[in-house]
């Protein structure tokens, strides 16, 4: 019974040090200054001086758009500069010295996986767009704070990094109260900050 309890009240555990060194290393802005292409995202092509070349297509389940002359083209798993550059490639067989440029007018695809999230002992869980230069704190007073169960100082970052979900301490108690602002990291698309209710 008393193993149980110990159990039941133990909190979630940190990754090793050299997970957490990893994941706070990577860049936090990627997929915000890299917008990568996928299924339902909306498409404008332009041709220049070819404007019956020039569409607006969504990103199909598949991953491919269809472009004129050129046929289906890969787009999901590719930045717009790197679509317009395919595009580019194919269509000089047709066009000479072809200037293609590629906007996004719908990002359907990112609707989820760029987003940041709180759970857990917080006022109001949220889920909201990640924002270049946002930060643990941000979001913990998005949330309303700790509710009066939460154990700040015990609270967990969880990232996704190279398939892997690394657990990352977070002591929000210090940040708030001591202003001690070492694990107040910038968040990352993806990231879920949980804080944790006090044990029984």
């Amino acid at each position: 019974m008393a193993v149980a309890l110990a159990t039941g009240c133990a909190g979630p555990s940190a990754s090793s040090s050299e997970q957490i060194q990893r994941a706070l290393a990577v860049d936090t802005r990627d997929s915000v200054d890299q917008y990568i292409l996928g299924a339902t995202d909306v498409v404008r092509v332009s041709v220049w001086r070819n404007e019956d070349l020039s569409i607006s297509v969504p990103v199909r389940p598949d991953g491919k758009i269809s472009v004129p002359l050129v046929g289906d083209v890969q787009a999901s798993g590719r930045t717009p500069e790197e679509l317009a550059s395919s595009i580019r490639t194919s269509l000089t067989e047709y066009i000479r010295e072809p200037q293609v440029s590629v906007v996004v007018t719908s990002m359907g695809s990112h609707e989820f996986t760029d987003r940041v999230r709180v759970t857990g002992a917080v006022r109001q869980p949220i889920s909201v767009p990640h924002r270049s230069g946002m930060t643990v704190l941000d979001m913990f007073l998005s949330a309303g704070g700790a509710n009066p169960f939460a154990q700040p100082n015990s609270a967990m970052l969880y990232r996704p990094v190279n398939g892997e979900v690394v657990a990352i301490p977070i002591r929000l108690d210090d940040i708030l109260n001591r202003g001690d602002i070492s694990t107040n990291y910038s968040m990352r698309p993806g990231d879920i900050l949980a804080v944790p209710e006090r044990g029984f």
